[in-house]
């Protein structure tokens, strides 16, 4: 017994010398509380992470030793903030294991993994606070709660019927068990990815193999190779290098490589083929815990999409009139490349080459000729001043707020009334410890507690072309239009207006989320407003209005060919998770299977999509990748609105603010873009925008 005291004793002291000083646990000194960046150390997470999780567990139990009778105050809202702490260091560390990882981190991630499961499991499957919650429920019709304070009880009790609350003691160990392999197996999906990503490189020795490549490629190239201590060019299977390589080299062999070592990542190197296969099962049987046929049926209850059928219905009648389309497109690529002296089928390594000649030929307009009137600082400057002339947004630069990479920067956000609105986190270049793609996240929601306001600190990040020795970061107009989107997300979190974290600023519907970010693209193609910003870097002078005109007539090159792409992904996502069966099928036949009569251009043998999948196998879009497309329809028929009532008009702006970017989950969403648009969304908006010719 005294060795064990002795123990217990040494244990305690250990744990508390650790978390005395540890950054994550401390309120932070700077006037923003914002993460401190320069102090945090990867050994602080895992102490700094349990403590949270015995305070939020110590609240927690407080709630279900109060003797008084539940109501929503010591209850719902005493719940509500139960976690903070916990919130903090998770976000913290998964925002980072994204962006700026390492070997160690990932690692650190699968112990972290199932302490933070488990803290989520023990909150979900708490009997005694189950019977306070549901008690408040059953009383609501008796309490006098604001519309907000109903929407946190509704939601709270979903969430614990959602998550398994009622299910029997023997089948929550089982649920429980489920969710914390679904956890790990996320986390090895994505570093799988990121793993197999970072694998490949094409090194290139002699001056004839670039032919093709413009000056910013070749520049990008070399960079590339002089920070791996290597001669000649590098490039690699982050998007900026592999996109363009595959656009501009005209070296078919070359092409042929690169595309064949993106299209199969994880497929046998870092391989996540039974990775996937035990995902989908995890969430099968998860959904069938709870009382579901399918996982989708589960999914898709609270989205704005309700069903699996409604979602099934939404792609394939969008896919059979988009088809035609892309067909047509594909058809015309390959007469192009044929009267060019192409010989044969074109290859999905060819389209990207072919069609980038044709699109600079027909509308006289080149990728290179582009880039140098957008240049990232100025595209910053663009969004910046848009959301100024909207929303009555400022930014400052806040030097003085710690980063956690010397890359990124961070801005003040205020208000028109000087009040402080976000903090802004911009990273925008690639990296070896950076996942690729763009998104947005938060470092912390906005909400209100004890009478103070916690305002939002939001993160952008991409990967876009790293300025080089001669040339700042000059952006692709679709490097541009993603800006435009990421931002958008952005907008959304930092204009968040309300007291609880879990229904503010993007904590809305998947399908609903992508509203805000892909209605902003739709400025990025005004001619008015691209004459604010679109600058040469060099000597100034603004884009002639004849680029601009030819900017806006390429606008929907390639529309159906792009559509069916994304319809073919949330189709390939449904069919991975809309069946009471784990498909048995080898991945790349199943994908060949599923897509059928949808595949234009030739499938290849030993490649698949799936393996890569990260927004449904490492993200939050299981049986959610629709949403694209479902909120594509929501902006395109929002935007018509701005168009009638002018692209800058205030009172527009102020009623997409009031409704839609500051109410979050306050409300459904379809309630939401009703109040907004004062109507439905009409479904043709979107093929009026992208086929304008069919009307």
């Amino acid at each position: 017994m005294k060795i064990l005291l002795k123990i217990t004793f040494l244990f305690l002291l250990t744990s508390c010398t650790m978390t005395k000083n540890n950054p994550l646990l401390e309120t932070p000194g700077n006037s923003y509380q914002a993460p401190p960046f320069d102090r945090i150390e990867l050994n602080d997470y895992k102490p700094a992470l349990i403590r949270a999780i015995d305070i939020a567990k110590g609240r927690v139990d407080s709630i279900t030793a109060n003797t008084e009778p539940p109501t929503f105050t010591n209850t719902i809202e005493a719940l509500e903030y139960a976690g903070e702490e916990v919130a903090r260091v998770a976000m913290i560390f998964y925002n980072l294991n994204e962006a700026h990882t390492s070997d160690q981190m990932q690692e650190l991630a699968q112990e972290l993994s199932p302490l933070y499961t488990e803290y989520q499991l023990y909150v979900s499957l708490n009997p005694a606070l189950f019977e306070r919650v549901k008690e408040v429920y059953r009383d609501q019709s008796s309490l006098e709660l604001t519309q907000e304070q109903a929407r946190l009880l509704e939601e709270t009790y979903k969430s614990f019927v959602r998550n398994g609350a009622n299910l029997s003691p023997e089948d929550k160990k089982t649920y429980g068990a489920i969710q914390e392999q679904l956890s790990l197996a996320s986390l090895e999906f994505s570093k799988n990815v990121l793993a197999a990503t970072n694998a490949y490189t094409l090194h290139l020795t002699l001056e004839e193999e670039l032919e093709g490549l413009p000056v910013y490629m070749k520049e990008m190239g070399k960079e590339a190779a002089t920070a791996l201590k290597k001669e000649g060019w590098v490039f690699t299977l982050d998007y900026p290098s592999y996109g363009g390589f595959m656009k501009f080299s005209t070296h078919r062999n070359l092409r042929e490589q690169m595309w064949k070592a993106y299209n199969s990542r994880c497929l046998d190197e870092n391989s996540n083929r039974e990775l996937i296969k035990k995902i989908v099962s995890l969430r099968l049987q998860s959904a069938n815990l709870l009382g579901y046929e399918k996982y989708t049926d589960y999914a898709l209850e609270q989205r704005m999409a309700k069903n699996p059928e409604t979602v099934n219905r939404f792609l394939q009648d969008l896919m059979e009139k988009t088809l035609p389309h892309a067909r047509r497109e594909v058809a015309e690529i390959q007469q192009y490349a044929r009267s060019k002296g192409f010989k044969g089928l074109l290859m999905p390594w060819d389209f990207s080459y072919w069609s980038e000649k044709y699109r600079e030929e027909k509308f006289d307009l080149t990728e290179e000729a582009l880039k140098p009137y957008f240049s990232l600082d100025k595209v910053q400057e663009a969004v910046f001043s848009l959301a100024g002339t909207l929303y009555g947004l400022h930014f400052r630069p806040a030097p003085e707020v710690p980063v956690y990479h010397p890359d990124v920067k961070v801005y003040e956000v205020t208000g028109e009334d000087g009040q402080f609105t976000a903090l802004l986190y911009v990273d925008y270049y690639p990296r070896q410890s950076k996942r690729s793609g763009a998104w947005m996240t938060s470092y912390r929601e906005q909400y209100k507690h004890n009478g103070k306001e916690y305002r939002p600190l939001v993160s952008l990040v991409t990967n876009f072309t790293k300025p080089t020795a001669t040339t700042p970061s000059l952006l692709t107009f679709s490097e541009v239009t993603t800006l435009f989107h990421e931002f958008g997300h952005c907008l959304h979190g930092m204009l968040a207006e309300g007291s609880y974290a879990s229904l503010t600023g993007t904590s809305v519907a998947r399908d609903f989320v992508e509203l805000p970010s892909q209605i902003l693209e739709n400025w990025a193609y005004e001619p008015e407003f691209l004459k604010t910003f679109a600058v040469h870097y060099q000597n100034g002078e603004a884009i002639p209005q004849e680029m601009i005109n030819k900017i806006v007539a390429s606008k929907n090159y390639l529309a159906g060919f792009g559509q069916v792409r994304q319809l073919q992904y949330g189709i390939l996502d449904m069919a991975w998770h809309d069946s009471d069966q784990v498909p048995s099928m080898d991945i790349p036949k199943f994908e060949e299977t599923t897509l059928g009569g949808s595949i234009i251009l030739p499938a290849i043998p030993g490649t698949a999509f799936s393996t890569a999948f990260s927004h449904v196998f490492a993200g939050g879009y299981s049986a959610g990748y629709y949403s694209y497309k479902w909120a594509e329809v929501l902006e395109a028929d929002a935007f018509e609105l701005f168009k009638e009532t002018g692209i800058f008009n205030r009172e527009t702006a102020a009623e997409f603010r009031k409704h839609i970017l500051s109410r979050g989950n306050i409300e459904d969403a379809d309630v939401l873009y009703r109040k907004f648009r004062g109507r439905d969304p009409k479904p043709d908006a979107l093929m009026r925008k992208l086929f304008p010719g069919d009307r």
